[in-house]
């Protein structure tokens, strides 16, 4: 028998994953939010059967809910869901990338019915919006689960086969521990690129060419900077023992740095060089993680008419999807660089190859 799934936030996340699990075609799919044109959006798009404004109506429906919204409309829905009388035993997941704060609003809970079952899908990407909202966003990426005391294991089988149509890798991690490690490879450095913006920024006033100079490399370090500053200050005020907290390892680590270059040793500040690059080196080949990864094609175009065109021509006849295009340098009369932003991997390295079939000279960024 079909079962009914709330999805409460309708943006990036919850509409990629109302339509996962709607491609199943085992559920019926009730879209939650406050913004009455996104849920006008979803349903003349086939997102979901059914738009609610009413959060406690759509949650007595539910057999299943998934809380979408940022982290501390989150803990609001969660605390609101223990003042609805529900009659019938409903799994509860959300999708924040914060756990502690979650799992301690879910514990206070007094519903017999609820089970709750802490989730964060741990892909994301550059848009926002449920314009955005893809099918595959999750394919491949790792899927947090952290179910609370009271939850069976075949709760949380249930879940993970309500949730099979995002094709993640699922893994259960308690919630301390998973803030530590979000905040190490996601949190901080969203906050380290930011920080990195605004010396760039006060430096301006000393160097008014600054802004130029860094189109290139600078930009390609900091681009998480542009994310959603709604979100992520969201998300720091949640975490924020835990990015205090890294924050002293990194003034500890940059104080050590400075010293490397205050006593100009050579062989030391190498080393230290090295060691990061073997690190580096070292890690997972790109897949999608806590950070949205970039698929990047850089090709040399001449600065004349229709050149960039012929490009976008090429690979839309081969039915490719290009996220984003930036021009990072062009001089007029001299070859220009072009930034290709794909998908995915494979929509990169089939430009690559059509391109150079092409015989245009190119490089992929790893």
């Amino acid at each position: 028998m079909n079962k009914t799934v709330l999805v409460a936030g309708l943006g990036l996340i919850g509409g990629s994953i109302a339509l996962s699990i709607k491609q199943s075609g085992k559920h019926r799919i009730i879209g939650y939010d406050i913004d009455s044109s996104v849920l006008e959006y979803c349903l003349l798009n086939g997102i979901i059967e059914e738009g609610q404004e009413d959060f406690a109506k759509a949650a007595r429906m539910a057999d299943y809910i998934i809380l979408a919204a940022p982290v501390s409309t989150t803990i609001r829905l969660i605390q609101r869901l223990d003042t609805i009388s529900l009659d019938k035993e409903v799994i509860v997941s959300d999708v924040s990338s914060v756990k502690r704060p979650i799992m301690e609003a879910a514990q206070s809970l007094t519903s017999p019915f609820i089970r709750f079952i802490g989730g964060h899908p741990m892909a994301g990407s550059h848009k926002k919006g449920i314009e955005a909202a893809r099918v595959h966003l999750f394919e491949n990426a790792i899927y947090v689960l952290s179910p609370m005391y009271n939850c069976t294991d075949d709760e949380v089988e249930e879940l993970k086969g309500l949730l099979m149509g995002t094709k993640s890798k699922f893994m259960t991690l308690d919630p301390v521990e998973h803030d530590e490690m979000t905040s190490v490879i996601s949190h901080f450095p969203h906050l380290i690129a930011s920080s990195l913006v605004h010396q760039a920024k006060n430096w301006q006033e000393t160097h008014p060419y600054i802004p130029k100079l860094a189109a290139g490399g600078f930009r390609d370090i900091t681009r998480i900077a542009s994310s959603n500053p709604e979100m992520w200050q969201d998300i720091f005020f949640h975490n924020r023992q835990g990015m205090a907290g890294l924050l002293e390892d990194w003034i500890s680590e940059m104080s050590s740095l400075k010293e490397l270059l205050d006593n100009g040793d050579r062989k030391m500040m190498y080393d230290y060089l090295e060691q990061a690059k073997e690190y580096r080196d070292g890690l997972a080949p790109k897949k999608k993680g806590a950070i949205p990864a970039f698929y990047d094609l850089y090709v040399d175009i001449r600065d004349q008419p229709g050149a960039l065109l012929k490009v976008v021509q090429l690979l839309a006849s081969s039915q490719i999807s290009i996220n984003n295009i930036e021009i990072l340098e062009i001089r007029e009369g001299i070859t220009g660089v072009l930034r290709l932003s794909f998908p995915d991997k494979i929509s990169q390295q089939d430009s690559d190859r059509i391109l150079t079939g092409k015989g245009y000279e190119t490089t992929i960024q790893e």
